[in-house]
């Protein structure tokens, strides 16, 4: 199993929004490393839902239905169905995450506007560590 962060801005699509429809198409990802990172994504992978914008947190859970396949308005591009998991107690922003020398090499820190990054083990668990306070 792998672990992953997706990035949304809350006013396009929330982790509530996800929640409220319990599975739905993740698309709309551009970036050719993004797109690499998605198409890796396999069944029973574990994502967190984290909200761009002036949130800049991770505040859910959602686990990864099926591999990548085409998406249906750009072959080019892939997409992955999603199911909602849960809310995080307390959501874990950026800000957090930026000051634990865990996340000092990875992606969501590094290269800021990556919209699918990878996670380890240690900063999944380190994760759900911060959520639970």
């Amino acid at each position: 199993m792998a672990y992953w962060l997706l990035k949304t801005e809350s006013s396009t699509y929330s982790f509530d929004d996800l929640v409220r429809d319990k599975q739905t198409r993740w698309d709309g990802i551009t970036n050719p490393v993004a797109l690499r990172n998605l198409r890796a994504a396999k069944a029973g992978d574990v994502a967190f839902i984290y909200h761009t914008g002036d949130q800049k947190r991770a505040v859910g859970t959602a686990r990864i239905v099926g591999p990548a396949y085409a998406d249906p308005k750009n072959a080019k591009l892939a997409v992955i169905d999603l199911e909602a998991g849960h809310a995080l107690t307390t959501p874990v922003t950026l800000a957090t995450l930026k000051m634990d020398p865990l996340f000092a090499e990875s992606p969501l820190v590094r290269q800021g506007r990556l919209s699918f990054v990878p996670l380890t083990d240690a900063q999944y668990q380190r994760i759900l560590e911060l959520a639970a306070g």
